[in-house]
């Protein structure tokens, strides 16, 4: 899990990066951030994700994830057809938080397996 943790939290990195030119970039740069930290969070500091605030936080994390899914599913049929997304902001913009949703539900399922929460705070 690892492994999958940080390559998710690069790819978030690498949308991150490409929000430069865009104009509401700050904020698709500090979405996208969100999921980058608990993905490298859950690669390298996985016990700070088993303590109850951890706990608490990564879950809100997660239920705002799928608040972002249903406010930002797009809308045009075939979305998912590079014809679509490649022309229309909202269809990259829908699917960029379902990845966004996938990568942190990986950071959840990543603190949940492997025992008990460790260290509490």
């Amino acid at each position: 899990m690892r492994y999958l943790n940080v390559l998710l939290g690069i790819l978030m990195l690498a949308f991150v990066a490409v929000q430069y030119n865009d104009p509401d970039g700050p904020l698709w740069m500090a979405i996208y951030s969100v999921p980058m930290i608990w993905a490298f969070l859950a690669a390298f500091r996985l016990p700070l994700l088993r303590t109850p605030l951890g706990s608490r936080l990564l879950q809100l994390s997660v239920l705002a994830g799928v608040a972002a899914v249903a406010y930002y599913w797009p809308q045009m049929p075939g979305f998912w057809h590079k014809e679509v997304w490649w022309n229309e902001e909202t269809a990259r913009e829908g699917m960029g938080v379902m990845l966004l949703l996938i990568v942190l539900l990986v950071a959840w399922v990543s603190s949940l397996r492997g025992g008990a929460a460790v260290g509490r705070v």
